[in-house]
This record gives C-alpha cells, sequence and structure tokens, in this order.
C-alpha cells in the first residue's frame, strides 16, 4: 500500500508521521529505528517532504560515517541556510561562539566555549519556532559528529514552541545508548517506532516501482526470503537479477555480496572514484574530480552509471552514497593499500585542519614527525574551535600510531580534551596509564595535576587532594607548575573542610606566583580565593587582595567558576551582608553564565544568588530561581547539581511555611549529597531544616539537626559568617528554649565578639536578639529590652527584613512579659506586617498567637509546667531541668500568658486535662 511521499507498506508509519506533524502545541519527536536498509531514511524524507508541504521551517542534516570525525559538521548542515537576521539577535558571546564553531570567522587565541555553542543554537531553535513551525530533521543520528551532539542534545532538553524532531536511528548496534542522550523536555513528548520488514506483497510493489520491471514470482519469492523483506537488501537483489535469469538459486547469497557485486560491476576508474567519495568527509564534484586526476565533467560523465543505478546522488556539485551500506561496501571491498592511498591523496586536497590530519593518520603505517605536528596542530585548531571531543579524537589517532605517536605528555594533553568532552573515564583512563609509565618529574606532575582536577570535577575532594599532595612532591623547582596545583589543591582541601592546610597552600601559592611571574590571570584567581579562605577563617575581607584580584581578572580565561575573581567578589559581598551589590554582581554573572550556556556554572552561582534573596526578603523571586534550578539540574542529571537545587528550593518552601514539600526536599537533598560526596555543602540543607523546626516550635528536633554545625563552630569561634554560621540564631533560640542558658550564651558570645571586632551589622544584629532572649530568660526583662533596642539600631544597617520582624517578635515578648501590653502590641503588629508581607506564614501565625498572648507553648515550657504541676517548687523544677530558678520564673510567665491561666492551680488542671 503506498502512503506518504509514495511510501510503499509503511502505513503505521505515515500515520506516525502525520501525527508528529499535526500536533506542535508542544516539541515533539519521533525516532524511526531500525536494521540498515529497512527503509528508515524513505520514511525520513517523505517525512520531511511533508513538512515542507505545511509551510514548516526544516533545518535538515544527513551525516555520514566519514563525517562523525569533522567537528560541527552536523550542525552546519542544520544552520547552513540561515537567514542573517537570525544571526542578528543572538547575544553576543553565543554569535561569535557559533560563527568561530562553524568556521565563520577566524579563530583567536582564546579557545571556543562549547556550551556557548550549544546555547546559541538554542536561541536559532527558539527564535525560529517563534516565526512558524519547526522540523529538526536527523538522518542516521548515530552518525552525529561528538560536538554537534552535544550541541544538539543541550538544545532539545530546553527546546520551547512548535517544534518537531525527526530522527533516525540504526538498530545493529546499541541502539539505546546511540539515542540515549536524545531528550525532551517531557519524556513523553517522544515517540519510537521500530520498522518492520515487508511482507512479499508490499516487497513485490516496491522491486516493481524501483527497478521499473515485474519479477516472477519465483524469482520474488527468493528475494524475499534472503532479504529477510528488507527493502534495501530486496532491492540490491532484485538489480543482480539478469533480464534471462530463471534460477532463483543464483542469486547473491548475502546482503554484503549483493552491494559487492553491484559494485564490481562498475570499471575500475568508476570503483576509484567511488573510493574517493567514501573516504571523503564531504565529498564533493571538485574534490573527488581532483582526487581521481579528472575534470568535473569528466567525472560526472564516468559516474553518471552509478547515480543512474541508484548507487550516488548529485546535487548542487555534492557527491552522497544513495545509502550508508554502499559506502560501508565500498570501502570496506576496497582493500587497506588501496583505502591508505587514497587517504593520502586526500590529505593533499584537503584544506581544513581536521579533515587533513585525519586523512594523513588513516594513510599512515608509522608515526612520522610530520605526520604527528599536523596533527597536533589539528587537534590545537580543534580545542579552539569549541571541539574538545574532536581535539581528543584526533590525538587518540596519533597514539594509535605507536611509537613516536604514543607519548606521556600526548596522553595527558589528550585526557584533558577527553575531560572538556565529558569523558572522565577515558581521561582517568589515559592519565593512570601516562603517570605508570614516567618517571617522576614535570610530565608525571602535569599528569597528576590533570587527573586531580578530573577527580575535582567529579566531586571528589579527597581523592583530588591526595594526588594534587603526591604532584607537589615531584614539582620541586618547576614553579609555573607549582602556582596553579598549590591552588588547586588549596581548594580541594577547603572543600574537605581542612580550612587551615588550605589557608597554608594558598599561602604559598602567592609566594610562588608572584616569585615565578605567572600569568596574570592566575594570581589574580590565586589572590582572590586566598581573600576567600582568610574570609572563611573568620579573618573579614582582605580588600588588597580581593581589589587586586578584580584588576587581574580576565574573563576570556576559561576557568570554573569558582576560581573567578568575580565569582569571589560577588560572595564575599553576599556573606558580609552587602546584598544588594552581591546580588547585582551574581546577576550579572548569571546572565553571562546562561549566554554562555554555562549551566553547571548557572547551578551554583543560582544556589548562592537564591539564598542572597531570601536573605533580602525576595522570596518570590528565590521561589523562581530555585524552581528554575531544580527543572536545570534534571536536564544536568548528577547527585550535586540535585543536591544543591533541592536545598535552594527546600530553603524558599521553609520560608514561606510548606513544611511538608520543604521536609520531602530536604530529605531527597541530603540523599544526593551523601551519594555526591560533597561534604562541603552539608551545613546548608541542615541550616534550612534547624530553620524549619524553630519556625514550627519543635526546638528539640532543631537542637538534633544543628548540633554538627554547634560543635564545628565551637571548634573554630571565630567562624561566625553568615556563609558558614546562619544557623547561630536558631540554634540559640532553641538552646534557650530547652533551657541549655550556658550553650547558649557561648554562640552569643561569639557573634558579638566577631560582630564587633569585624564591624558585621548581621552578627551584631542577631547577637544583640539572642542576647535579648538569654536576658528574658535569665528574668532579666529590662536588660533584655535594652539588648532589643539595640538589635533594632543595628538592623538599621542590614537589608533583611525577616530579621527585622524575628527581633520586633521577641522585643513583643518580653514587653508582655514586662506587662507593657501596648508596647508589646505595638512591636507584634509590625512583625505581622513583616512577616505577611514576605509571606512568611508560619512567623505570620507566631506573631498573631503573640498579639492574642496566646502562643504554642515551646518545648522547655512545656517541661517546666509538666514539673511544675507535678507539685514542684521552682528551685526543684531548676534543679531537675540544670537551669537557674529565674529560667523557671521566665518560663512559667510565659506559660501563664500563653494559657491564659493565673494560679498553679489552673496549670495543674490544664496539665491533666491532657490540652497541650
Amino acid at each position: 500500500m503506498v502512503g506518504i511521499g509514495g511510501l510503499i507498506g509503511r502505513d503505521a508509519e505515515a500515520r506516525a508521521v502525520t501525527r508528529l506533524l499535526s500536533d506542535v502545541s508542544r516539541p515533539r519527536a519521533l525516532v524511526l529505528e531500525g536494521e540498515p536498509g529497512i527503509g528508515k531514511t524513505t520514511a525520513w524524507l517523505a517525512g520531511v517532504a511533508l513538512a515542507r508541504e505545511r509551510g514548516f521551517r526544516v533545518l535538515a542534516a544527513r551525516p555520514g560515517s566519514a563525517e562523525t570525525a569533522l567537528s560541527y559538521s552536523s550542525l552546519s548542515d542544520l544552520l547552513g541556510e540561515l537567514e542573517p537576521d537570525v544571526w542578528s539577535t543572538l547575544p553576543d558571546p553565543q554569535r561569535h561562539a557559533l560563527d568561530r564553531a562553524l568556521l565563520r570567522t577566524e579563530l583567536g587565541e582564546t579557545p571556543t566555549d562549547p556550551r556557548a555553542v550549544a546555547a546559541a543554537l538554542l536561541s536559532v531553535l527558539r527564535q525560529l519556532a517563534l516565526d512558524g513551525p519547526l522540523l529538526i530533521a536527523v538522518d542516521d543520528l548515530h552518525w552525529l559528529d561528538t560536538s554537534s551532539t552535544h550541541a544538539v542534545a543541550f538544545a532539545l532538553r530546553r527546546l520551547t514552541g512548535r517544534v518537531a524532531v525527526l530522527v533516525t536511528a540504526r538498530t545493529d548496534r546499541d541502539s539505546v545508548a546511540a539515542t540515549a542522550w536524545l531528550q525532551l523536555p517531557t519524556p513523553d513528548a517522544i515517540e519510537r517506532m521500530s520498522l518492520q520488514p515487508l511482507p512479499i506483497r508490499d516487497l513485490h510493489a516496491l522491486i516493481a516501482e524501483r527497478i521499473g520491471r515485474d519479477l516472477p514470482r519465483s524469482i520474488v519469492r527468493r528475494i524475499h526470503e534472503l532479504s529477510a523483506g528488507n527493502p534495501f537488501y530486496g532491492l540490491q537483489l532484485a538489480r543482480s537479477v539478469d533480464s534471462t535469469v530463471v534460477d532463483p538459486t543464483s542469486m547473491p547469497a548475502s546482503l554484503a555480496e549483493a552491494v559487492h557485486a553491484r559494485i564490481s560491476s562498475f570499471d575500475a576508474g568508476v570503483r576509484h572514484a567511488l573510493l574517493a567519495v567514501a573516504c571523503a568527509a564531504a565529498p564533493t564534484v571538485d574534490l573527488i574530480s581532483r582526487a581521481v586526476g579528472d575534470d568535473a565533467d569528466t567525472l560526472l560523465a564516468m559516474l553518471k552509471g552509478a547515480e543512474t543505478a541508484g548507487i550516488l546522488e548529485i546535487s548542487e556539485g555534492h557527491v552522497r552514497f544513495a545509502h550508508p551500506l554502499l559506502a560501508r561496501g565500498v570501502y570496506a571491498g576496497a582493500g587497506a593499500a588501496p583505502r591508505r592511498s587514497m587517504h593520502a591523496t586526500l590529505a593533499d586536497l584537503v584544506t581544513e585542519p581536521e579533515s587533513r590530519a585525519r586523512h594523513l593518520a588513516l594513510a599512515a603505517t608509522s608515526a612520522t614527525q610530520q605526520t604527528l605536528d599536523i596533527i597536533d596542530q589539528a587537534a590545537e585548531f580543534a580545542r579552539k574551535r569549541g571541539a574538545p571531543a574532536a581535539a581528543a579524537e584526533l590525538l587518540d589517532l596519533a597514539l594509535n600510531l605507536g611509537p613516536g605517536g604514543d607519548t606521556v605528555e600526548r596522553r595527558v594533553r589528550a585526557a584533558g580534551h577527553h575531560m572538556g568532552a565529558g569523558d572522565s573515564a577515558r581521561a582517568r583512563d589515559l592519565l593512570n596509564h601516562a603517570i605508570a609509565d614516567s618517571d617522576p618529574g614535570t610530565l608525571r606532575a602535569q599528569a597528576l595535576m590533570t587527573l586531580a582536577v578530573v577527580e575535582l570535577f567529579d566531586n571528589s575532594f579527597t581523592r583530588g587532594a591526595e594526588i594534587l599532595e603526591r604532584g607537589l612532591q615531584e614539582v620541586d623547582g618547576q614553579e609555573f607548575l607549582r602556582a596553579p596545583m598549590l591552588a588547586t589543591f588549596a581548594f580541594a582541601l577547603l572543600n574537605v573542610g581542612r580550612i587551615a592546610d588550605a589557608a597554608d597552600a594558598v599561602d604559598q601559592a602567592v609566594l610562588v606566583a608572584t616569585r615565578s611571574g605567572s600569568p596574570p590571570a592566575l594570581l589574580g584567581q590565586i589572590l582572590g580565593m586566598r581573600a576567600m579562605v582568610r574570609f572563611l577563617q573568620g579573618e573579614g575581607i582582605d580588600e588588597a587582595d580581593l581589589s587586586r584580584a578584580l584588576e587581574l581578572d580576565n574573563p576570556a580565561v576559561d576557568v570554573p567558576i569558582a576560581f573567578r575573581p568575580s565569582m569571589q567578589n560577588a560572595l564575599l559581598l553576599g556573606w558580609s551582608g552587602q546584598l544588594a551589590r552581591a546580588r547585582a554582581e551574581l546577576d550579572s554573572i548569571r546572565r553571562s553564565c546562561q549566554e554562555r550556556g554555562a549551566e553547571s556554572e548557572l547551578v551554583f552561582v543560582s544556589f548562592h544568588a537564591c539564598f542572597v534573596a531570601i536573605w533580602m526578603g525576595s522570596l518570590d523571586d528565590a521561589e523562581q530561581l530555585a524552581e528554575a534550578t531544580v527543572e536545570r539540574s534534571e536536564l544536568l542529571g548528577g547527585n550535586v547539581s540535585r543536591f544543591i537545587a533541592l536545598t535552594i528550593r527546600a530553603a524558599t518552601r521553609a520560608h514561606t511555611g510548606r513544611e511538608e514539600e520543604a521536609r520531602a526536599d530536604l530529605t531527597e537533598a541530603l540523599a544526593a549529597n551523601a551519594r555526591s560526596g560533597f561534604e562541603a555543602m552539608r551545613d546548608w540543607p541542615i541550616t534550612v531544616l534547624g530553620f524549619l523546626e524553630v519556625s514550627l516550635g519543635n526546638y528539640d528536633a532543631a537542637l538534633t539537626a544543628l548540633r554538627p554545625l554547634i560543635a564545628r563552630v565551637k571548634a573554630a569561634p571565630r567562624t561566625t559568617e553568615m556563609s558558614n554560621a546562619a544557623f547561630i540564631p536558631d540554634a540559640v533560640e532553641a538552646l534557650i528554649a530547652t533551657g541549655h542558658l550556658t550553650e547558649a550564651e557561648l554562640l552569643i558570645d561569639m557573634l558579638e565578639r566577631n560582630g564587633q571586632r569585624l564591624e558585621r551589622p548581621w552578627m551584631l544584629a542577631v547577637g544583640r536578639r539572642c542576647r535579648s532572649m538569654h536576658h528574658a530568660a535569665r528574668g532579666l526583662t529590662d536588660a533584655a529590652l535594652q539588648a532589643a533596642d539595640q538589635a533594632l539600631v543595628e538592623h538599621d544597617r542590614l537589608a533583611m527584613p525577616f530579621e527585622r520582624g524575628r527581633t520586633l517578635l521577641v522585643q513583643a515578648a518580653i514587653h508582655r512579659q514586662s506587662r507593657r501590653e501596648s508596647s508589646a502590641q505595638r512591636s507584634c503588629a509590625e512583625a505581622l506586617v513583616v512577616f505577611e508581607q514576605l509571606g512568611m506564614h508560619l512567623w505570620a501565625a507566631r506573631a498573631r498567637a503573640e498579639m492574642t498572648g496566646k502562643g504554642t507553648l515551646t518545648t522547655a515550657e512545656q517541661r517546666v509546667a509538666r514539673l511544675t504541676a507535678s507539685g514542684m517548687t521552682n528551685s526543684e523544677v531548676a534543679a531537675a531541668l540544670f537551669v537557674s530558678p529565674k529560667t523557671v520564673e521566665f518560663h512559667l510567665a510565659g506559660i501563664y500568658r500563653k494559657l491564659g491561666i493565673r494560679s498553679r492551680a489552673e496549670l495543674g488542671r490544664h496539665v491533666s486535662s491532657g490540652r497541650f
């Protein structure tokens, strides 16, 4: 039966293509799968034709096996016919990256960022989808070059608008792995259809339609038996049947034999030209004519028979095989020596560095210095083009040439490119062999340094630190390598909690970098890291180091975001309470990451931007940022990005009072953190959990969660910045509520002492609030009110409205304890306005309860109430709870107020009723 585009026997496929093109309300994809020759390309071509008939803009690519070696070749095919106005809409970083990747402009010294190329493709697709329905069509998805694959995968996962995707993929290999990267924003948007063999009736009709004659039924039956219903195989067999043949057993017994028979029917000159087409990555009439030594007209005349026979397709100066199996048959059947000879010929003709290097490598039987030099230069060209996978593949070709090509230095370079392409397993394997095969010295130190970076990228900071420690023992006198190694070592140590050791390492790095005249950008990164380490040690901001780091910062140098001085500056601004400036800097960095397609870095930046937004009271902005980060983490995969995203979403949910959702996020975040081994950031979700429990009045649970953090800050009493001690106000409230006044005072002393030393408004404001609570717990209401007033003065210097509201709530409770009802109502009302404006429902409820004087009893108050109701005196209760009698008096005053009672007798009745 004939369907769309003349498809024979493919009704189901025709319906699937029609469905795909009929509903583009959201991105959808159809994957046509099947063995080679089953008819995928025919169905694909029919789908492309139908899309054009229906007014779709079609971006199409038909890569072949030779093109997998040419970086961005398929991306060039997809975008080859774009109008100039589409390019002009791209942000500058994306346009420049795409221009360089597609060789539309000269490559500079700075490597192109492949992430920016991917982001540019996404921007182009989104723009085109706004103009009308768009079809992205790729035939033989498995032949897509690696660089194009990365860009297309990035874009498809983030598609929006009226977009359809039609691709074909083979199933004679691991088809799931070959197409696993193909994902759309919603998993159910991808339909997979496996093409089945044609029944004999449809194969008969196809043969008659394609070769123009009606073969005898016995011959067709034999063809169907041999081909098992494979259309391409069946057609090859049918074409091999001479019109006089009547014996079906005389036909070729296999597809390979049938293809060989067809190719062998041409003379030597044609076969030579066919081999040139099979060897070339992008064959043109001009290139093939020069390869075989003929002019273009002679070549076209010579290939006319192959074109008529359906072996080749020649159009607009380009030449391609009608089917990949024909190319494979020509290449495999030519023999090794003719293949090497043709590759050598093509190497002399092509000018594109990557193609020339590959042809030379495939022509070589051993490593000559000239060949190796050309391969090395091509790998560097690919790196600058933004194709680390292509650079890695080129160096792998050199390594495979044996002695001379397989060197430790080249293994290390290849490993770096593999890491850049996301293949850490291959990078690790190359580096381990390089380390094992080299003697102590510079080369092995470089291998160790690169291996450590691989481990750090996989978030194995302990392993990375161990490798760097070993590498540092082998770089004495090699200060050009020692400085970056020390800086990386400091970063690893910082992330495993060895801050003092990190400080020593970064101090050494500064000395070495300064003494050795390291590149300015590297010195800037090291100075910025030293400013970070000193800050985390509790020494405040080293303005001299940070200012110098920012002067030396070079945005063109590709380094991880954590090493970039601009990011270090933004973090230090936020952590020191300069929130408006921090937010502006982080927003700028986020925009840059978005333009460059730096998704992993964007997750990291968004994490800190979200907390700054929360601190500033911009909870709506924080929620939007958190949700976007969760979506981004799902696209990226991996435990670290998942942990980071869920932590900030849990923080926004905890602050807006969505308890169950916050707990679910925190549980999953902590599990992802445990799987990742990224211990350095585990304090953040624990801090959020502690805050949630305090918000709910679950003080025992809060203390259980926060105990590890309390122990850490006790061991380093100078480190009470918001970055590592945001939990202290919650810990103090929980400690006071549970009667641990001495321990609470220790934390309060730290806050106030460090706040005065560093002139830090946050420490001073929350420190005085905590002091106020502590005084009140001891019954010192006048001192408590004075401390609360002092805290509010400090809040005037701090753009953190929630912290101010929290202090007002404490002040209201103390006013009520002092029987100053009007003052209590004013403070409470002001706090309520703050909490309601912020959308912090749990805290608004606490403020309302305080206004009525009937809040929920804390855990400590419940303990005091039960013991008092049992008949104990205040002194006996104090002894039982290890607190002072004044603390018991303080709690009883709060209990009476909240329960609306006036005597112990009433308390006894209340407790015995089980109403709390």
